[in-house]
C-alpha cells in the first residue's frame, strides 16, 4: 500500500514541499512543475523517492497494525463484544490512535525526505552553500550537526498533523465505504468505489490539516541552515511576514496528489489483504 501510494504521487508531493517551502520561488504547480523540469531533469521530481517509500512503507505498516489494536481497544471503550463491528466514527477515533505510533517511525524518514526533495532551493536561496545529493550523505549530516534526536525535528507539528488528520483519513474513507456499500458489506466493493473512498479519506486529511503540514515542511528543510524555531514560532513568523496564505502554498499538487496516490494506498492495502487473508485460510 505505500509503495502504491509513492509511486503514484512522488512528483506532486517533491511540488509540494518546494512550493511550502519556498512558496516567492514559484508562481503555482505549472511553474514549478516546468523550473524543477529545466534546473534539475526528470530525476528531480523523484528526489527523495528512497526516503519516501521507507516512510510510507513504515508509516503504513504500522499504521495498519495499530489500526486493527486500536479498533479492539475502542471495542473496550464502548463495550462491545471483540468481532463487533464497528461504526464509521468509531473506526475514524481508532485511526487516529495508531497515528501516534506511526508518527515515530515517519518523522525520521520524511525529514530527510523533505531535506532531499527543497535541496536545490536552500542552495539556489543562499542557505546553505552546498547541499547533501544522496541520502546517506543528508543521513551523515544530521548525525554529525544533531545527533540522533535531529531526525526528530519537526516531531511536535507532525504528531498535530497525524492525529486530527487520521481521524479525517479514516473517517472519510469509511463514510464513503458505506455510501457506496448501501447496505451491502463493504468487503465487497470493487475497485472503482475502493479508488475513489481512499481517495476521498486522502482528501479530508489534507484539508484538514495543510497549514500545519506546511509548518512541519519548513522546519525540517530550514534546521539544515541552522536554528529553526519550533511549531509556534515558526507558525506566527510565516503568519505575520508572509500572510495566512503562505501556509496554504503547494495546496494544488496536494490535492492531486491526495486523491491519486491515497486511491492506489487503500486499492493496494485491500486487495493485498485478501490476498494474505485468502493464504492463512488455505493453511
Amino acid at each position: 500500500g505505500g509503495t502504491a501510494c509513492v509511486v503514484t504521487g512522488q512528483p506532486f508531493d517533491t511540488a509540494k514541499v518546494k512550493m511550502q517551502t519556498f512558496p516567492n520561488m514559484y508562481k503555482g504547480l505549472i511553474d514549478c512543475f516546468v523550473k524543477t523540469y529545466k534546473q534539475v531533469g526528470f530525476r528531480g521530481f523523484y528526489k527523495g523517492t528512497t526516503p519516501a517509500l521507507l516512510a510510507n512503507i513504515a508509516e503504513n505498516s504500522v499504521l495498519f497494525m495499530c489500526y486493527g489494536f486500536c479498533q479492539q481497544i475502542v471495542r473496550r471503550i464502548v463495550g462491545v463484544d471483540r468481532k463487533t463491528k464497528l461504526s464509521d466514527l468509531q473506526n475514524a477515533a481508532a485511526g487516529s490512535f495508531a497515528s501516534a505510533f506511526a508518527t515515530l517511525v515517519l518523522c525520521p524518514t520524511e525529514l530527510v525526505k523533505c531535506r532531499l526533495q527543497a535541496m536545490h532551493e536552500m542552495q539556489l536561496s543562499g542557505k546553505i552553500i552546498q547541499g547533501h545529493n544522496t541520502v546517506w550523505s543528508v543521513v551523515k549530516g544530521v548525525i554529525q550537526k544533531d545527533g540522533p534526536l535531529g531526525f526528530y525535528r519537526g516531531l511536535s507539528s507532525t504528531l498535530l498533523r497525524e492525529v486530527p488528520g487520521y481521524f479525517f483519513f479514516f473517517g472519510g474513507y469509511e463514510l464513503s465505504r458505506t455510501f457506496f456499500a448501501s447496505g451491502r458489506s463493504k468487503d465487497d466493493l470493487g475497485p472503482i468505489p475502493l479508488l475513489l473512498s481512499g481517495g476521498f479519506g486522502g482528501s479530508c486529511l489534507w484539508i484538514a490539516v495543510y497549514p500545519v503540514d506546511c509548518v512541519k515542511s519548513r522546519i525540517q528543510v530550514l534546521s539544515m541552515a541552522g536554528k529553526q524555531a519550533g511549531f509556534m514560532g515558526t507558525f506566527v513568523t510565516v503568519v505575520r511576514t508572509e500572510g495566512v496564505l503562505a501556509l496554504y502554498s503547494g495546496l494544488t499538487p496536494t490535492m492531486i496528489r491526495a486523491f491519486l496516490a491515497n486511491g492506489a494506498l487503500f486499492l493496494a492495502y485491500e486487495y493485498s489483504r485478501k490476498l494474505m487473508m485468502k493464504q492463512i485460510d488455505s493453511y
